[in-house]
């Protein structure tokens, strides 16, 4: 079964102006259009185009609360969340919790009686949401996870002006015997209670000079990004926790993965992103939204790690698969020219979404969709065969199998 929907875009300041709408063919709105959401998520529930074919119900959320069994769910709950995501400028500093962290803070914060729509509540639910992003645009640029502190204490030293805040911060950072996850729990603990003070400013100004005089060139794209970030948020010490971050830039096709725990922030970039559903942010700066610092210590993983590129594996001529190790989700990425022999086998509901080009999909029924066009799937346990031209991204979960 073919389910046509679709979605108005989240106006999120951060967003671009132009991205979702060319591929959607529709006119620029004239405001950021951030993310389009392709899911039951009660944030945004995608609208059925065509009521009629569910019992009436006018989006995903509400025809599932109804009867999750016409949806293709054993449970009343889609698991993931689907989008276009577009930045036109940096998201704010953010980790998820684990399922474990986001079932307990969820209830702590219900029986203290911290409204849901709170500004300062944490937890809106009581689920996790690990997320990968493949890139649709050639150049896609994030911050993600922490880099090894011996390569940030090289980094450091290859601008240090001398400075006093630097010096602090040099100091912080420890030395060799010191354990990398230790010394960035102080160190990231230091710098969002204001106690590095002046280090924000040093920073920045250290990493202009370096620029500016040719210092440090392979780290040119870093010391860039900390100077752009400043001057998006000046004086935020989340622009100092950046530096201690690895810095990516995903080219199209390419796709990152961030398991709970992991801190990132996307840069620029136009990608699909897909998230288990959940509403649950720990931010740590770049923000005018709520840092609960305790919290996001709670939640961060400080082990470094190198930048978490996820390799598809292949899912049969013309599809590759990008399968985290979460049952959550996994993301198919389909050529439909060349997959036009591969029958899909989706493990459970699903939604599709063309990004360039045409195709059709077809099991007992037939759908055609044209580029910015999307279904909600219900497999019915028959394969899907795909054909067509351009890309094509299925979404699905193993939680319903």
């Amino acid at each position: 079964m073919f389910l046509p929907i679709d979605n108005v875009p989240r106006d999120y300041a951060w967003g671009s102006r132009s991205d979702i709408a060319e591929l959607r063919g529709v006119e620029p709105s004239g405001a950021p259009e951030a993310e389009l959401w392709l899911g039951a998520h009660p944030g945004s529930p995608a609208r059925i185009l065509d009521p009629a074919a569910a019992g009436g119900a006018r989006d995903l959320a509400e025809w599932i609360d109804s009867n999750p069994a016409d949806a293709g769910l054993a449970g009343p709950r889609l698991p993931f969340l689907l989008k276009l995501l577009a930045a036109a400028e940096p998201l704010s500093l953010q980790a998820h919790p684990s399922l474990e962290q986001a079932g307990a803070g969820f209830a702590r914060e219900n029986a203290e009686g911290v409204p849901l729509e709170a500004a300062h509540r944490n937890y809106k639910d009581a689920f996790h949401k690990p997320e990968l992003v493949v890139a649709l645009s050639e150049e896609y640029s994030a911050l993600c996870g922490f880099r090894a502190v011996g390569e940030t204490r090289a980094l450091l030293s290859s601008v240090d002006d001398g400075s006093a805040p630097l010096a602090a911060l040099a100091a912080s950072l420890g030395d060799a015997t010191s354990p990398d996850a230790d010394v960035l729990r102080t160190t990231v603990d230091a710098l969002l209670r204001g106690r590095l003070d002046g280090v924000v400013e040093a920073l920045v100004d250290a990493c202009r000079s370096a620029l500016a005089t040719g210092a440090a060139r392979d780290a040119a794209p870093v010391l860039r990004t900390i100077t752009e970030l400043s001057d998006s948020y000046p004086g935020d010490p989340g622009v100092a926790v950046a530096f201690l971050l690895n810095r990516v830039t995903l080219t199209k096709g390419e796709a990152l993965w961030l398991p709970a725990g992991n801190i990132h922030a996307y840069l620029h970039g136009f990608g699909v992103e897909l998230m288990a559903s959940s509403d649950n942010v720990l931010r740590g700066g770049l923000t005018p939204k709520h840092v609960d610092v305790d919290e996001l210590l709670d939640v961060l993983d400080f082990e470094p790690l190198p930048v978490p590129i996820l390799r598809p594996i292949d899912g049969g001529a013309g599809v590759e698969v990008f399968r985290p190790d979460v049952p959550d989700f996994e993301l198919l990425r389909v050529d439909p020219s060349a997959a036009s022999s591969t029958p899909i086998v989706l493990p459970g509901p699903a939604i599709a979404i063309v990004t360039s080009g045409a195709a059709t999909l077809e099991a007992s029924t037939r759908i055609d969709l044209a580029t910015g066009d999307a279904t909600y799937i219900v497999p019915e346990g028959q394969p899907i065969r795909v054909s067509g031209s351009g890309e094509l991204f299925i979404a699905t979960t193993y939680l319903d199998r």
